[in-house]
């Protein structure tokens, strides 16, 4: 994927507190890897994810169509900063994620404004299935 459209580049934050996580992916389109909290057989033991939490990107019109957004019906069960969790949109399974913040390391953030727009419609929305999974595994 090309650089250009990226602000910050590797930027390791482990043990970052949920309210800091929540804060960056309030206003950016995040590129973060993190610890699975809960290991899946005969995938990697990290997940690497391209999400968000900025309401103005998701609930425009690009983002009802493009990124599927739909707004949550229901809160959680369970209370996710004191679980040591964020919950953000995953742009490529399209759906909420749970992320263990504690883990998160930044690799890079696009301000989720036009920039991210120019970012996806140049890079990610080329992108086939297979690519996004590699993706999802580096």
């Amino acid at each position: 994927m090309n650089n250009a459209y990226l602000v910050s580049v590797s930027q390791k934050n482990k043990n970052m507190a949920p309210s800091e996580l929540d804060s960056i992916l309030k206003s950016n389109v995040v590129d973060l890897r993190f610890v699975r909290k809960v290991q899946v057989r005969n995938k990697p033991p990290t997940r690497r994810m391209l999400c968000t939490k900025n309401n103005e990107l998701l609930t425009s019109n690009n983002g009802l169509l493009s990124l599927n957004y739909r707004a949550p019906v229901f809160a959680p069960k369970y209370n996710p900063a004191a679980e040591g969790l964020v919950i953000a949109w995953d742009i490529f399974m399209q759906d909420f994620r749970n992320i263990w913040a504690e883990t998160v390391t930044i690799i890079n953030t696009i301000p989720a404004n036009d920039q991210f727009w120019e970012y996806f419609n140049n890079e990610l929305r080329l992108l086939s299935p297979q690519e996004k999974m590699r993706f999802m595994a580096s």
